[in-house]
């Protein structure tokens, strides 16, 4: 299952998006995650030193590698340099699996804690004043559109803050969405931002309250957000000592918020897999960013990489019952 966490800059989307990846992890769950915030934090929030963070590989780097292997045989795409971060396979096109033993994940991918973790990259003094961070994106992307996991397998994506998200078809790649939301009128404004984008894509949307106190800050949200609250987590010791380089065992963290963090994963549990849909709006943002600037970029119409009779629910593994 594909899951993303985003908010407002500053709400703990990172940190909360650590926790979850953890508590999977430490149930024996298998998990892929990927840090695609343009603040690369994911890595030390799972325990890696400073300096292990900077060392791992980025999905950037490996693009080029990534876009030659996933074309495969594909006939519709004439060369790697024709695929975009929206090309969707095709018959021919290699597809990819969390865990399976396969170059290109090898090459991106490293083990942090019990998680297969893979980075973005943060950004370098060359690409400031000329690149915007879609950039580095562009990669986890069309990774994404490529990728079958099973429902127990976990795919965990630390988005961008704010409704960045929406400037690419990115958004539409999970299963569930995880909104991080404090009871704060700006947080609140992140969430009717990303709540209005997103009713028109089927997302299923799952507002997760953070730093809260007080009774007051569930009334708060529960007046603001509605049946879209789905759980929330207190303030923590567990957190802060992790913030201050001291990190505890996920099973000391608070009992409320482990409680909030198996709400989470039985939500997650409980979403059914549509993979037609998801290759539909695949097509659907290929289409939109070949007609904006890929053709220009490419010298190509890059309408003619659709494969109208690819499936993804044929290469999907049965669904596994959590009941």
């Amino acid at each position: 299952m594909k899951l993303a966490f985003v908010g407002k800059g500053g709400s703990g989307k990172t940190t909360l998006s650590a926790l979850f990846t953890s508590y999977l992890a430490g149930t024996g769950n298998p998990v892929l995650a990927i840090d695609a915030d343009i603040n690369q934090h994911l890595a030390v929030g799972l325990g890696a030193s400073e300096e292990e963070a900077l060392a791992l590989p980025t999905l950037g780097d490996h693009l080029p590698q990534l876009k030659e292997h996933l074309r495969g045989d594909n006939p519709r795409i004439t060369s790697a340099g024709a695929m975009i971060k929206t090309t969707p396979p095709g018959r021919g096109s290699r597809l990819l699996t969390p865990f399976g033993d396969d170059p290109v994940m090898d090459a991106c991918f490293r083990d942090i804690g019990g998680v297969r973790l893979g980075v973005t990259g943060r950004f370098s003094e060359d690409d400031l004043g000329v690149a915007c961070y879609h950039s580095k994106v562009g990669a986890a992307e069309l990774l994404l559109n490529h990728l079958v996991d099973s429902t127990d397998e976990y795919v965990v994506m630390d988005m961008t803050a704010g409704a960045d998200a929406f400037a690419s078809g990115l958004f539409t790649r999970f299963d569930v969405t995880f909104l991080v939301c404090e009871p704060t009128v700006r947080s609140i404004g992140v969430y009717r931002q990303y709540s209005d984008y997103a009713k028109d894509f089927g997302i299923r949307l799952a507002v997760v309250g953070n730093k809260v106190t007080e009774p007051d800050d569930v009334d708060f949200l529960r007046d603001e957000v509605g049946t879209d609250l789905l759980c929330w987590l207190e303030s923590s010791a567990h957190v802060r000592a992790a913030e201050r380089g001291r990190p505890r065992p996920i099973d000391a963290l608070e009992p409320h918020n482990l409680d909030a963090l198996r709400t989470m994963q039985s939500t997650v549990d409980a979403t059914p897999r549509d993979w037609d849909r998801f290759q539909r709006q695949a097509v659907e943002f290929h289409l939109r960013n070949a007609r904006s600037w890929g053709n220009a970029r490419t010298g190509e119409d890059l309408a003619a990489q659709v494969d109208e009779e690819f499936s993804f629910a044929r290469y999907a593994a049965p669904e596994v019952s959590h009941s």
